[in-house]
């Protein structure tokens, strides 16, 4: 399966800790295209279906249902834990996504 940046993904995040979001639910790699394509780990941020509205959030609609992409919450999986590609971020998306990685993690 070929996995790319700014793909929705259902993945298996049941190993966690603490408040650690868990359980079989959408995420989007963040990872670039060249770390996806050598690596066995891919980096994801998860998707929730509510939030409050943090800065480290970003809210979409995929299949007509609003979610909050987790920015907060990013974590690298083993590719064994995707289940299976869901789709694809909207352009005016990525760039929120790109948008608040750069405010939160590179300032």
């Amino acid at each position: 399966m070929e996995l790319r940046q700014y793909q929705i993904i259902l993945v298996n995040l049941d190993l966690t800790v603490g408040s650690e979001i868990k359980k079989t639910r959408p995420c989007v790699i963040i990872s670039p295209d060249e770390m996806n394509k050598y690596l066995r780990t891919v980096v994801v941020a998860p998707m929730a279906t509510t939030s409050k509205s943090y800065p480290t959030r970003v809210e979409i609609r995929h299949n007509d249902t609003p979610y909050w992409i987790v920015l907060d919450q990013v974590r690298t999986v083993d590719r064994s834990m995707v289940v299976k590609i869901l789709g694809r971020l909207k352009e005016y998306e990525m760039s929120a996504v790109k948008k608040v990685i750069n405010e939160t993690y590179v300032a």
